[in-house]
């Protein structure tokens, strides 16, 4: 077994039919062993100290990533599996657009690698803060467990869309998405 992301990534190619897409839900090989890869909170991925230089093997990467339940990330193929370690979010959110207007406007966001993400019931938005502190932590389910995380202009961006609705005889912040209603927070 091979750790090389090279490698790594040509078993990728060569065994599966649409790499965009794999079948990660179908895979479930032991785990081979940790990687010495970290995604960095500003979305870089470093491989043995040194940022990995292409490309294509980053959004490749990308679509074999997954969370499982133990809150560990893994890079995922039909015959191995490699642990990972993540800072925050594995991609980041930018480019923020806003189609429509009111309930029946539509929020899409593109990852770092090129994805556009339509905020929704397949991606749904999610905004906490970052334990011990009040730092607001916006991310956007991608796919497999793996988030996205709203870089800080994206933020601001959503943030022009807030509305405020009573839930429960409590004012409440948030965005319309696909008619979903987000909260951001308590309002007053």
């Amino acid at each position: 077994m091979d750790t090389n992301p090279e490698n790594l990534a040509k078993q990728v190619q060569e065994t599966v039919k649409d790499p965009a897409n794999p079948p990660l839900d179908q895979w479930h090989p032991e785990l081979s062993g940790d990687m010495d890869l970290r995604i960095g909170r500003d979305g870089q991925w470093i491989f043995k100290g040194e940022p990995l230089a292409r490309e294509a093997i980053v959004r490749l990467f990308s679509t074999i990533l997954r969370r499982e339940e133990d809150g560990e990330y893994y890079l995922v193929t039909p015959v191995e599996k490699w642990r990972i370690q993540v800072e925050d979010t594995p991609l980041l959110a930018h480019s923020l657009q806003v189609t429509g207007e009111g309930d029946r406007q539509v929020i899409s966001l593109t990852t770092n690698v090129g994805e556009t993400l339509e905020i929704g019931q397949n991606h749904p938005l999610a905004v906490g803060t970052y334990p011990g502190s009040e730092e607001p932590r916006p991310v956007v389910m991608v796919r497999h467990g793996v988030e996205a995380r709203l870089v800080t202009a994206a933020y601001y961006d959503l943030a022009e869309h807030v509305v405020e609705r009573n839930e429960g005889g409590h004012p409440v912040l948030g965005v319309f998405s696909h008619g979903i209603f987000y909260k951001i927070g308590q309002s007053g």
